[in-house]
């Protein structure tokens, strides 16, 4: 019996057959087995190279080594971050009792608050912008590292890591301002994006990446869960209605009467400039 398995597992080096995984196991096992028993009858004395017969069952081909499995298994917790955080924030929105108007504008814009069980105050904005939600997605989530060269309350922005085209990690710093009474906050979060017919949604939350500790000089500021709704307007003039939920942690020892001032002021701020950059882009012809 032995001889012609030999001869079967050497066939196996021809190339017409080289792929054909199933034959080598059974090849393979089938030697095993066979010096397994002239050992037990013969005591006889097999060479160390036979040993590895004995797992060649247990192995699997192609087994993900323990880094991938490690790395896979960080991503899809990222991913879970971004969809539980988008989850929760449109718990929030969606829940229309409880909200009073903070600050109106004269374009329309409006922002409201609400406080959460806890003590803690969210606030959501109201507006619509002359731009089209797939144009909104690129500025706030595609091109997010280039919106440090358009609104001046960023100073730096990086994609830490990106898990997906729907999910990456970030790192924020806020720009120093005189005048400013909270100071620079940096962040680190978890930024989602989801798509559902013609409505497009992003999320953030905070998140922890041990390579990249609270950096020194800066309050680690907390987001989360915060979302964007963008979809387009009933009339169909290419515009979109565009709500935010800030809900924010800023830390350090601020008075929440100084921070609950300065986040929907930052909502304005920031609404101000999305839309020079989007007045200043390049028309179509």
């Amino acid at each position: 019996m032995l001889p012609a398995v030999v001869k079967l597992c050497c066939g196996i080096s021809y190339s017409h057959v080289r792929s054909a995984t199933g034959l080598k196991r059974a090849a393979m096992a089938a030697i095993g087995q066979e010096l397994a028993h002239l050992k037990k009858d013969s005591h006889l004395t097999l060479p160390g190279w036979t040993r590895i017969t004995r797992h060649v069952e247990n192995r699997s081909e192609g087994a993900m080594p323990k880094g991938s499995i490690a790395l896979k298994e960080e991503e899809s917790a990222y991913e879970k971050q971004g969809r539980d955080a988008l989850e929760k924030a449109l718990e929030i929105v969606e829940n229309k009792t409880g909200w009073k108007i903070e600050i109106s504008e004269e374009n329309g814009d409006v922002i409201y608050s609400k406080t959460l069980p806890g003590a803690r105050k969210v606030f959501r904005l109201e507006a619509v912008l002359d731009a089209s939600p797939e144009e909104l997605h690129h500025h706030l989530f595609i091109n997010v590292t280039e919106m440090k060269l358009w609104n001046p309350n960023i100073q730096h922005i990086e994609v830490l890591k990106r898990v997906s085209k729907d999910t990456m990690v970030t790192h924020e710093v806020s720009a120093e301002a005189a005048g400013n009474l909270i100071g620079q906050r940096d962040f680190l979060s978890v930024r989602h994006c989801s798509k559902q017919k013609s409505c497009i949604y992003l999320a953030g939350i905070a998140t922890h990446l041990e390579s990249y500790p609270p950096q020194k000089g800066f309050v680690r500021a907390q987001d989360g869960p915060t979302c964007i709704i963008i979809q387009p307007t009933e009339d169909s003039t290419g515009r979109s209605r565009f709500t935010w939920l800030l809900n924010m942690d800023l830390k350090g020892w601020l008075p929440k009467s100084i921070v609950y001032q300065a986040l929907p002021r930052a909502q304005a701020d920031f609404t101000r400039h999305l839309r020079r950059r989007l007045s200043d882009r390049t028309p179509t012809a």
